[in-house]
């Protein structure tokens, strides 16, 4: 990836950063941690990957994409800002009422989104049947779903899993956003679903460990994810709960809860620092 595209994505990432802090703060409510942690990869995934066009939201030959961890909807909103769905300005809307930008994603009122989730386990089960309705219609558009490290606990994840395998969904690509932290803990203490990797290779799935947070890796998993024929790929990315805010980093507390008005100017100071490094 040449230096340019690298800063490009950069620059993306550490913007939908500050949308994510600046909604939550607004809101006085919502998940500011795992919405952080998977800002790269959604960064990267609407404005490298995915077959999409803002001006056309419902168009047919699109790419789709889950958010199955619905409530890491703010880092959605803030990428689906950034590439020109709705103005960056009514993520301060997050979770008012009234708003289209509910605290868990709604594809009836939300440009963008897809499928309405919420209830850990069963975005994935959604985008296996929208890989499967695309074989079927014999369209060419693939399927994306992001998953929590926690959220793997629920079984329907691992019907899921076996569903993909058995239908040889190789159209779709399954990210489980592995930050080690669920909101009683870490996950190792509360009911620990590793080894991960090796669990979705049983399960007859391509795997790809990466870190979440080295845009290069991101672009070679998803290069890797498309190539492969005949299975489902996911892929298991190393995060940082809270990453780009030094203080929510790998701090469970941040899982809930919304930044006060002191922690919320300290936040956007620290990432507007950056930002301001990256555009100089």
């Amino acid at each position: 990836m040449d230096q340019t595209k690298l800063k490009e994505l950069q620059v993306l990432a550490c913007k939908a950063r500050i949308g994510i802090v600046n909604a939550v703060h607004s809101a006085k409510s919502g998940h500011p941690g795992g919405s952080l942690s998977i800002a790269d990869t959604l960064t990267y995934l609407y404005h490298c990957v995915m077959r999409h066009d803002p001006e056309n939201p419902d168009w047919e030959d699109r790419d789709r994409f889950v958010l199955s961890k619905g409530h890491c909807a703010p880092a959605l909103y803030a990428v689906l800002a950034n590439e020109g769905y709705f103005p960056t300005e009514d993520l301060l809307t997050l979770r008012h009422v009234g708003s289209y930008l509910q605290g868990h994603p709604d594809k009836k009122g939300t440009p963008g989104v897809d499928m309405s989730t919420g209830s850990l386990g069963q975005g994935i089960s959604a985008a296996c049947g929208m890989a499967l309705a695309a074989k079927l219609s014999k369209k060419d558009y693939r399927v994306y779903t992001i998953l929590g490290d926690g959220e793997i606990e629920e079984g329907m994840v691992w019907e899921a899993a076996m569903f993909a395998n058995q239908y040889h969904l190789d159209n779709l690509t399954a990210v489980v956003d592995y930050n080690g932290l669920q909101i009683d803990g870490k996950l190792s203490e509360v009911c620990s679903p590793e080894p991960i990797p090796e669990k979705f290779e049983a399960f007859g799935w391509n795997v790809i460990v990466i870190d979440a947070h080295d845009f290069e890796q991101i672009a070679d998993a998803f290069s890797k994810a498309k190539a492969c024929a005949g299975k489902p790929t996911v892929i298991v990315q190393k995060s940082v709960k809270g990453k780009g805010v030094s203080f929510m980093e790998n701090n469970v507390s941040w899982h809930g809860s919304a930044p006060n008005d002191e922690q919320h100017a300290a936040a956007v100071a620290e990432l507007t620092a950056v930002l301001n490094e990256l555009e100089a």
